[in-house]
């Protein structure tokens, strides 16, 4: 923001409270949206946003207005901002829920995101779902889910911040908040910072200064755990359903983890997430550490890239951030609904003369016990 507008001062949400709905709260169909502003004697606006676009601006109470919520049941954010005549901003956001993935479709259900590309390289779009054929162990397989176009994407980007990436770190910022930026507001967005440890930067967020909030604070210093990292991140994706990415930014030296690199590929097999892995560093000249990110990567679907210099860093997000926005998302009921952790192997196949990336194998893990 520029000129007067940078003299709008955004302070707690002290006076504004969300009255429907409630955090927490499950949202189906026609919703009202409603605040409580103290201060409604002195506001110039007050606007509803639900996931990061703006639902209606108010200018006097009642502060409410219909939004519709769709007719499944999803995770939302609503925010709500009240600028007062002195130039004030108040805040508040509340989160609701949705249900889980296992409450939405079948459990033994099989994700599958998929890049397709022409000879020449560039994306593929608006293909039918009749143009694909999924193949599980060499047996055809019939696709019952499927989508296209503005697939949401549950994002999670992971930011190497150990010791050896001291260097690195201005440039890193920059091009991560600019990626960030760049992500649809439809998406939602975890960022982490790892070293040792996992920090939590930003948590699923929609707006654009939310997950840029704490890059400019991070520093580096420590070893890097970067296995650790990756079982963490698919914690956090879980199993909900729809299209899941986790891109790692590392030099591809794991120092201090507790898990091993087996343990991150199993659990891999048993995800639905597309991993990618951006190389920089020792990441980038030594063959060992390329052979374990192409090795994690590639057999989701994803893929590693190298920028052996930082300032190639720019071009790595915006060829990833062009690939998440060209993608398809289909699913498929197993033939084989056995749950014995066995690895299955997948093939997907496009009509044309396409190259398709895709998971390449997967495994249906015992159910819990009840």
């Amino acid at each position: 923001m520029v000129g007067a507008a940078l003299a709008q001062k955004t302070v707690s949400n002290e006076g504004l409270k969300i009255l429907s709905p409630d955090e927490g709260a499950y949202l189906a169909g026609p919703t009202r949206l409603r605040a409580q502003l103290d201060a409604a004697a002195r506001v110039q606006s007050l606007v509803f946003f639900v996931d990061g676009s703006q639902v209606c601006a108010l200018q006097k109470a009642p502060f409410q207005c219909e939004w519709d919520a769709g007719s499944s049941v999803d995770e939302h954010q609503v925010r709500v901002v009240a600028t007062l005549i002195d130039g004030r901003r108040l805040v508040q956001t509340v989160r609701t829920k949705g249900l889980s993935y296992a409450d939405r479709v079948n459990v033994d259900l099989v994700q599958v995101t998929a890049t397709v590309s022409d000879r020449r390289g560039a994306y593929v779009r608006g293909l039918p779902r009749s143009a694909f054929h999924v193949l599980e162990d060499g047996r055809t397989q019939t696709i019952t889910h499927f989508q296209s176009e503005d697939v949401p994407l549950e994002l999670i980007v992971a930011l190497d911040i150990s010791g050896s990436m001291i260097p690195a770190m201005p440039k890193l910022k920059e091009v991560a908040k600019a990626f960030l930026n760049s992500v649809s507001s439809k998406d939602r967005v975890t960022v982490l910072g790892f070293n040792e440890n996992v920090f939590t930067i930003a948590r699923r967020a929609v707006d654009p200064d939310e997950r840029v909030e704490g890059i400019d604070r991070l520093a580096a210093w420590g070893t890097t755990a970067l296995y650790d990292v990756i079982i963490e991140a698919e914690d956090m994706l879980g199993r909900e359903s729809g299209r899941k990415a986790l891109i790692v930014f590392t030099d591809g030296e794991d120092e201090g983890s507790r898990s091993t690199v087996e343990d991150v590929r199993q659990r891999l097999q048993a995800s639905d997430v597309t991993l990618y892995m951006i190389g920089q560093g020792r990441g980038t000249s030594l063959d060992r550490l390329k052979k374990v990110m192409r090795g994690l990567s590639d057999p989701t679907g994803g893929r590693a890239l190298f920028t052996p210099n930082i300032d190639e860093l720019h071009a790595a997000f915006a060829e990833l951030l062009d690939e998440l926005s060209n993608q398809y998302l289909l699913g498929y009921t197993p033939t084989n609904t056995a749950h014995d952790g066995v690895l299955r192997h997948i093939k997907l196949e496009v009509d044309g003369q396409h190259a398709v990336r895709a998971r390449e194998a997967y495994r249906l893990m015992a159910l819990p016990e009840r």
